[in-house]
């Protein structure tokens, strides 16, 4: 069976959704029928997947997270395919491989040239829940438009590179209510596009973002006097918080305080952190701290928005969603943030809670990116709606219940603008990765670790199990063969 038929199939063994009319409803496993769910999707920036206090793994304070864990089924496997920002972004809202969205970098100038950005032909979940009589909220960072001249006067952009830029209505799939900004790091004082606003009528709060975001997505939720959304329909609403991306120490003080009594040594527990003296070994240090207190700020946000669900009834018809766009490094292999083949970038957290619907547990299930958009619609009793190009899988069924297929690897790229022949691709799954590098000018490279034998990938093996590289070489072209990926043709 191929990828296509696959996913005609795929996620159906527990249960039934039945599409009538406009306002359709949905078949629960009891065969009761009820409304169509409520979304809500809360993703911060550049958080880890490790760092989540219930995990056990690093000392962050999540209080909320650690809660609504018990409450959520928890996929900690799960991984950002292409750990940077706009790839995982277009990946999310189409379900499709990036060289297939045409996202295939960060959108910015250097990409530009290339139409990098989330296309407005697209059919995204989103526009396929507008037309299945959802209300939509977007509310904090979109990236996904190439800027264009003149720039966008802020602290992002220059005169002669540029990371943020206004989306226009039309671009903006199905979301009614728009609260947004491109890429704009200025944590303490963001900036924001209102639904109605120009391209130059941006304006900025003295507030961090993450709490202003909140307070919206609170209003938004509550929604008195149907100011937000039409209290007669589903909603789906996306928060999208920046921190913990960098500059770090754009945080409130309080929650900095909250690990006063911490040594660094105490905040750095992971071994493949580099010694002190080392270039990166100092970055981390500079950093672990207002990370962590960043990380501990968005969990804040994040129970508040919680309490409004169960405050105004909508708790058990509401589907939350908490994951990331990719991790953080931070230091660790020498790398200063995301956009590579190690755990702490790869990894994010993906908890799901859906209560009396998806039982609350860990598993190990290799989710991934491309996976969220077909799941999520099929959870909506959208599954007939799925279209046939969409390259990731609905593991509705998995989450309704264990049984069904599983996938045995998750892909990994890189691809440098306007090079699509070259760049990274690799496999992960929870026993190794496994990594091809193509630059121009340079000998092919390869990377391969065994994350259970060396789960923190201090030690490249590939030289020593050329017999696996071969097999996991032949796996690889596979994979990337139905993805249509012309990194392979001349790969060796």
């Amino acid at each position: 069976m191929d990828r296509r038929a696959f996913l005609k199939t795929a996620g159906n063994s527990t249960m039934v959704m039945a599409l009538t009319g406009c306002m359709h409803s949905v078949h629960s496993q009891s065969g009761q029928i009820g409304q169509p769910p409520n979304i809500v999707l809360v993703f911060p920036d550049q958080m880890r997947g490790q760092a989540m206090g219930f995990l056990g793994q690093e000392p962050v304070l999540t209080p909320n997270l650690d809660r609504f864990a018990g409450q959520s089924l928890v996929l900690p496997q799960t991984v950002s395919n292409y750990p940077v920002c706009s790839p995982f972004r277009a990946m999310l809202m189409t379900g499709k491989y990036p060289h297939a969205n045409y996202v295939i970098s960060n959108c910015n100038t250097e990409s530009a040239p290339f139409n990098c950005q989330l296309q407005e032909s697209e059919r995204c979940w989103s526009d396929i829940l507008k037309d299945k009589g959802y209300s939509l909220g977007y509310i904090g960072k979109w990236h996904l438009d190439s800027p264009h001249k003149p720039y966008i006067k802020c602290s992002n952009n220059s005169e002669t590179f540029a990371w943020n830029e206004w989306c226009p209505p039309g671009r903006r799939h199905g979301f009614d209510f728009w609260y947004a900004y491109g890429t704009y790091d200025r944590h303490t004082r963001p900036m924001y596009w209102k639904t109605d606003a120009g391209r130059e009528a941006f304006h900025y709060v003295n507030q961090w973002g993450p709490e202003h975001e909140a307070d919206l997505a609170i209003q938004y939720i509550a929604n008195e006097n149907g100011r937000f959304r039409d209290s007669n329909k589903p909603f789906a609403l996306v928060v999208s918080m920046n921190p913990p991306h960098m500059p770090y120490n754009l945080v409130p003080q309080r929650y900095v305080d909250q690990y006063q009594d911490k040594t660094l040594e105490e905040l750095c527990l992971r071994p493949n952190i580099p010694p002190a003296e080392k270039k990166f070994g100092k970055y981390y240090r500079d950093h672990i701290r207002h990370y962590y207190a960043m990380i501990t700020g968005v969990d804040e946000q994040f129970g508040r928005i919680l309490n409004t669900l169960k405050e105004k009834g909508l708790e058990d018809n509401t589907i939350v969603v908490f994951t990331s766009d990719h991790g953080n490094c931070l230091g660790i292999h020498d790398m200063i943030a995301k956009n590579n083949h190690y755990e702490e970038s790869m990894r994010i957290p993906f908890l799901i809670r859906w209560p009396g619907k998806i039982q609350p547990r860990q598993d190990d299930l290799l989710f991934s990116s491309l996976d969220i958009c077909p799941t999520l619609l099929d959870l909506a009793g959208c599954k007939q709606d799925i279209l046939n190009d969409v390259d990731g899988i609905s593991y509705a069924g998995q989450f309704m219940d264990t049984q069904g297929k599983r996938p045995e690897w998750q892909w990994y790229m890189w691809v440098p603008p306007g090079k699509p022949q070259r760049g990274r691709r690799g496999l992960r799954n929870q026993h190794y990765t496994f990594v091809i590098s193509k630059a121009e000018g340079k000998p092919q490279e390869i990377y391969l670790y065994d994350n259970v034998a060396d789960p923190y990938q201090m030690e490249n093996i590939a030289d020593s199990d050329p017999q696996l590289v071969a097999k996991l070489t032949n796996t690889l072209k596979k994979v990337l063969t139905q993805y249509r990926d012309p990194w392979i043709q001349d790969i060796s």
